[in-house]
């Protein structure tokens, strides 16, 4: 007998809706996520506190651990003290640092994992990889998808406005992505997974195209479902590719070089995907993206978040270090320094025009 379908790691509850944080405890036990209620759950030492409060009285059985920041040792030190309690699940409930180290955590002890996201900033709220500070900078940890995704969108409209921008710059970004693993597939033969790509690239374009703003609970709910589906064509792909490219390594390339003074990860990746874009060719495809990414008053120029010229150029040099291996459009072009310079100019005076 063939096997005719595949399954796929996804969580088996995505609510995003205004309100859904009443519905919490809820949810849980009717999802038999956890029917006695005993949840160990991981909140951050600022806005947690507050939704601890409001959330307490529904969740009798919780405990509550305070989380100090995204670190490796926080996430391990929280699995610790988890250990051996005979939780049901761990919920993460914050921002994307609390929802990581949560879904370190619940992997390390064999728990399932609730995502209960305050602000919508990146894509990681869903996926299988967990972003942790270590000793040597920043690692991705592989780790389980979460079993639910609660996203209150009461609660994102509370969050300071750059988090939401942050995660309209990821999300667009997977427009490059999805662009660089097809070119890895034509000129290297690397095998892609044609439904995450689908999935990442669709999401992109949703929010790309989508004529609400950050007010609108209706582009909020496109925004909050492309980060979901994100996530979710990482775990059907078994890696980040649908969704990281050469927005990413120009990225990753800033947070090395320039630990102090980088930005969010959505205004760099999304200043990269414009720039990866036009690097290829797709010159139109680069300036609605950056036309969208301005709307949304995020950046498409290295001087709006305080790099000169010469250091975006050196960030787009450095930037293939940053992921041996991985093939995108600054691998196959393999530009000299003085070339992207002159193609920044060429893209700055597209952009200016």
């Amino acid at each position: 007998m063939p096997v005719l379908t595949r399954l796929i790691p996804s969580p088996v509850v995505v609510d995003i809706r205004r309100g859904a944080l009443d519905d919490l405890a809820g949810l849980l036990a009717d999802q038999r996520i956890s029917a006695s209620g005993k949840l160990a759950v991981a909140i951050s030492d600022g806005s947690g506190r507050v939704l601890r409060e409001r959330l307490a009285p529904a969740l009798p059985g919780a405990h509550w651990y305070p989380v100090t920041d995204g670190t490796l040792d926080s996430a391990v030190k929280l699995a610790d003290d988890i250990r051996g309690n005979r939780y049901d699940a761990v919920v993460g409930l914050g921002g994307g640092k609390i929802v990581d180290v949560a879904k370190y955590a619940a992997a390390r002890v064999g728990l399932p994992m609730v995502a209960v996201a305050t602000n919508l900033a990146h894509d990681g709220l869903c996926s299988p990889v967990a972003t942790l500070d270590n000793d040597n900078g920043r690692g991705s940890y592989g780790v389980p998808t979460p079993i639910a995704v609660v996203i209150d969108l009461d609660v994102v409209h509370e969050a300071p406005a750059r988090f939401v921008r942050s995660g309209i710059g990821d999300a667009i970004s997977n427009v490059s992505c999805v662009a660089d693993w097809e070119l890895a597939h034509e000129v290297r033969g690397e095998e892609i997974d044609g439904l995450a790509a689908a999935m990442a690239r669709q999401a992109g374009e949703a929010v790309l195209r989508h004529p609400g703003g950050i007010g609108d609970d209706a582009f909020l709910k496109v925004l909050a479902e492309g980060l979901v589906l994100t996530g979710i064509s990482m775990s059907v792909a078994g890696d980040s590719r649908p969704a990281s490219g050469a927005c990413h390594e120009i990225n990753h390339a800033f947070d090395l070089l320039y630990p102090k003074r980088a930005a969010s990860h959505g205004e760099q990746v999304g200043l990269g995907a414009c720039f990866a874009m036009y690097l290829r060719g797709a010159r139109a495809e680069s300036l609605l993206m950056a036309a969208t990414l301005r709307r949304h008053e995020l950046p498409v120029l290295p001087e709006e978040i305080g790099f000169t010229v010469d250091e975006f150029v050196q960030a787009v040099d450095y930037a293939p270090q940053t992921r041996p291996g991985r093939f995108t459009i600054l691998e196959h072009l393999n530009l000299s320094t003085d070339q992207i310079r002159d193609a920044y100019a060429d893209y700055a005076k597209a952009i200016h025009s």
